[in-house]
């Protein structure tokens, strides 16, 4: 197999923070499988996506640019993504998944071949109808990592032989609200917790977090960890299946997370629309046959990830923020800073949270624009990176897009009551 013609696979979970895998540090030994790709592979210790939600931290990953740049007003998909260079390169591309808020809704399935988002849109009504009955009463939000792996597979083998492709699943299990199977239940946790009272005291985390008491923080804590372990075993069997096919050693394999979740750290739970580590610093590990196991330790974001593909096709496209991370262990990198941003929501709809952060440190800010100006408020870090913060938002202010009331609804009863059940108010 060419150069050009390498498999790609991005495989991505959803609220997976950094610092509970155990490659990372985590003294619960929440993924194996992961600890040993990364072991073998490429590891990048201080990641960072673009955003803090998925509503911005996907379109950056998948377009290589910044939030404001990759989704317009309504947060529909407004750039072209990864299927989109690769298909003209010859790959067959795929995604599959279930978060409603990068469905097809939001035009995410813009050049791809193949996108299972796991909503039955455009299928007979009944049919969709039925399904979303069946859900409620299986008190299913979203399709399990085994789900997304079966998907993905059976598109594998419908491929004929030799034809490269472009592979990106994502993972839902971590996100809330925590309800572990019952395999998984007790391994982290005493006793066994119901899905009901999971929903109840995640919802509750969310909406009253200073109610939430420190025995309450630990059982939330203790079933997230379930599910990575969960997530983690279902990634290393997908792992297994591509051995199994002869498809992994050629492979280029990426694995990262959209973002990360909160447990009250800041005073509040989930992943709202702030930029702290919890929320920002995702896992980021990539194997290619071509490039010696290292340990990264400066600073790379989700910005990064497509022009790092892209090199790894030739193909060099301008006015990405990002660059290609190859080699890996660049000295060029050493002293590099890279940023996040968070639409603020509400009564802060005018409202863009910055961050800048680099093995030095971080800094933040905020930022509103009012007429040709920029006013920058909460400004607070290390010295050095506020200046260069305050230089990138200078940067995005031609991208800057009015929120201040979002135009009419894109989702249909489907995505609204599959939001409602993870959790999110609209």
């Amino acid at each position: 197999m060419s150069e050009r013609t390498r498999n790609i696979i991005l495989l991505s979970a959803d609220a997976l923070r950094a610092d509970h895998l155990s490659c990372y540090g985590y003294d619960r030994n929440t993924s194996p499988n992961l600890d040993r790709f990364a072991s073998e592979n490429v590891q990048f210790v201080n990641a960072y996506s673009a955003s803090s939600h998925t509503r911005e931290a996907v379109p950056a990953l998948l377009t290589g640019r910044y939030p404001d740049d990759a989704i317009d007003e309504k947060y529909q998909l407004d750039a072209p993504t990864v299927a989109t260079y690769l298909k003209y390169e010859g790959y067959e591309a795929a995604g599959f998944h279930s978060n409603p808020f990068v469905s097809r809704a939001y035009g995410y399935n813009r050049d791809f071949d193949v996108f299972d988002d796991d909503l039955h849109l455009g299928r007979h009504k009944i049919v969709a109808l039925a399904q979303r009955a069946l859900d409620k009463l299986r008190n299913r939000h979203y399709a399990r990592a085994a789900e997304i792996n079966e998907r993905s597979l059976n598109w594998i083998d419908s491929l004929d032989e030799g034809q490269p492709f472009f592979l990106w699943n994502h993972y839902m299990d971590p996100h809330g609200p925590y309800e572990p199977f019952d395999t998984y239940r007790e391994r982290f946790h005493d006793e066994s917790v119901s899905d009901k009272r999971a929903q109840i005291l995640y919802k509750r985390a969310i909406s009253d977090p200073k109610s939430i008491s420190d025995e309450e923080r630990k059982t939330l804590v203790d079933l997230y960890d379930a599910e990575i372990r969960y997530t983690d075993e279902h990634v290393g069997a997908f792992f297994n299946a591509l051995a199994n096919r002869d498809l992994l050693d050629d492979a280029i394999v990426i694995f990262t997370a959209d973002h990360g979740d909160a447990f009250g750290e800041h005073g509040y739970y989930e992943h709202p629309r702030y930029l702290h580590n919890e929320l920002t610093r995702v896992p980021l590990l990539f194997r290619h046959p071509d490039e010696s196991k290292a340990t990264v330790k400066y600073a790379v974001s989700t910005v990064d990830v497509l022009p790092t593909i892209l090199s790894w096709v030739s193909v060099d496209p301008e006015g990405l923020p990002g660059d290609p991370l190859v080699p890996p262990t660049s000295e060029a990198f050493e002293d590099r800073t890279v940023f996040c941003q968070a639409r603020g929501e509400g009564q802060h709809s005018a409202v863009r949270r910055f961050r800048a952060c680099s093995t030095a440190g971080s800094a933040f800010a905020e930022a509103r624009l009012s007429g040709s100006e920029i006013e920058l408020t909460n400004q607070k870090g290390n010295a050095v990176l506020s200046e260069r913060l305050s230089d990138h938002i200078a940067s995005r202010v031609s991208e800057f897009k009015s929120v201040e009331k979002r135009a009419e609804k894109q989702e249909t009863k489907a995505i609204s009551d599959r939001l409602e059940a993870l959790g999110y108010k609209e």
